[in-house]
């Protein structure tokens, strides 16, 4: 399919990812539904023009005229909701989501969905420490990562759909990985990170270090004010790949706790160079 300004756009979840993708896409004057939990989201989205009309439950008109759906629910409802409602897509439709781990979901909903409805699933690596429609902002996609991770049961059209899509709602650089490629990769630049930030925060528990603190702090654990629900299920369904990256991150830390313990400043500070050269590679453009 071709994603144009008649193509009906369904978006299943209005939290902040969803309410973003609604922001980007009815600016830009694409015709915009969407199903939440709550009547409150609902009401903010129309309230803000962010969509045309949105219903608090699984309302059977919006669902069967959606040419393409987008899922921002996580990954269990996502399956979930593909088991209870597909039955009324329209044929022809095209879905796809913005879950973080693919393997285990993409190879659920591949596996259960109609053979006239296509799942092309997709990555946005955009975000915020927040949660909710009413922290929604388009401009999260300015100079960020935007991935597809198909699988041989997609076509090539359906893929380009999904890549235009990314495209549309304005992120920097559209990549193409398995989802396997995906899970892999993600454990260590999100989950780890997350990790990371989330056991600093809880490793010095003395009263009163925020009246000291610098920016370099701040900077490192701002994703520690994480939505412990999500996170939590998106570990334990990327637990392999995760461990690897978490034990290799730990030796890591290992040899350069020992070059701190030993004296070894030359050796400290090659590790230190090595670092600042690769990062710079990940500055936004």
């Amino acid at each position: 399919m071709t994603i144009n300004k008649d193509t009906n756009i369904l978006i299943i979840g209005l939290g902040l990812m969803g309410g973003s993708y609604a922001q980007a896409l009815s600016k830009q004057g694409y015709k915009v539904r969407a199903i939440t939990f709550e009547q409150k989201d609902i009401d903010y989205a129309l309230e803000r023009g962010m969509i045309l009309e949105g219903s608090a439950t699984p309302d059977e008109k919006l669902i069967a005229q959606a040419d393409l759906i987008v899922f921002a629910l996580y990954p269990a409802a996502f399956v979930k909701w593909i088991i209870t409602y597909q039955h009324l897509f329209k044929s022809g439709a095209l879905i796809t989501d913005v879950t973080g781990v693919k393997t285990l979901v993409v190879n659920n909903v591949q596996g259960r969905l109609r053979s006239d409805v296509e799942y092309v699933p997709a990555h946005p690596m955009a975000g915020r420490e927040r949660s909710g429609v009413e922290y929604s902002d388009d401009s999260v996609f300015k100079g960020a990562n935007y991935i597809v991770t198909p699988t041989e049961k997609n076509t090539p059209e359906a893929i380009e759909a999904c890549k235009h899509l990314g495209e549309i709602l304005g992120f920097s650089r559209i990549s193409v990985l398995s989802p396997e490629e995906h899970d892999d990769m993600i454990a260590f630049l999100s989950q780890l990170t997350h990790c990371i930030a989330v056991t600093l925060m809880t490793t010095n528990d003395k009263e009163g270090l925020e009246k000291y603190t610098g920016d370099s702090f701040r900077d490192l654990t701002r994703i520690s004010k994480i939505n412990d629900v999500m996170w939590s299920e998106l570990f334990l369904m990327n637990k392999e790949a995760l461990l690897r990256q978490m034990d290799a991150f730990s030796a890591e830390f290992s040899r350069f706790r020992e070059y701190v313990a030993n004296g070894q400043r030359e050796e400290m500070r090659a590790v230190m160079r090595k670092a600042g050269e690769r990062r710079t590679k990940f500055d936004k453009k």
